[in-house]
């Protein structure tokens, strides 16, 4: 089976790992604390990762050209995003008037994913991991893997709508 992970770039660093079936896997906070610690990470996270296929990354410079380097050595189908891109397709322009107001969104939002997919949720997700969530769910449905946002990750409209991605 073939899986995606996301990754809001930084040194404080969200990931999320999603399967063909469009669920989230499992997610996580990381902080590598320096840029040396996290080029020596990357290389074990992406081989640890069973089918990787694809790398989705939101972020830029030097950190990202990180995760570019070994996505390419390791062979592993890469896409660069802003926040911007999964904003616009996950969030209603209302919930992005503040970066603070669409952080906020994006916890409840990642809340909603942890809970469809099934897993535990001991403590809502941080910043970093509800976003790398988003990422990863914006990359699924680029992917085909879903087709609509399920109902109960409806996008903020009637409960149990079911909105069609496109």
């Amino acid at each position: 089976m073939s899986s995606l992970l996301a990754v809001d770039l930084g040194l404080k660093t969200g990931l999320a790992l999603y399967g063909e079936d469009g669920k989230l896997r499992w997610y996580r906070s990381k902080n590598f604390g320096t840029t040396a610690r996290l080029k020596r990470a990357v290389y074990s996270l992406l081989k640890e990762v069973p089918g990787l296929a694809v790398l989705v990354i939101e972020g830029g410079g030097e950190i990202a050209e990180i995760w570019e380097h070994e996505a390419q050595k390791q062979g592993i189908a890469l896409r660069r995003i802003t926040a911007e891109d999964w904003r616009k397709r996950l969030l209603y322009r209302r919930e992005q008037r503040t970066g603070a107001m669409a952080k906020e969104r994006a916890v409840q939002l990642a809340d909603a994913v942890i809970a469809w997919s099934g897993l535990r949720r001991p403590t809502a997700p941080r910043h970093d991991a509800a976003e790398a969530i988003l990422i990863g769910l914006w990359g699924v449905i680029e992917q085909g893997w879903l087709v609509c946002l399920p109902p109960e990750i409806r996008r903020g409209g009637i409960p149990g709508q079911s909105r069609k991605m496109g």
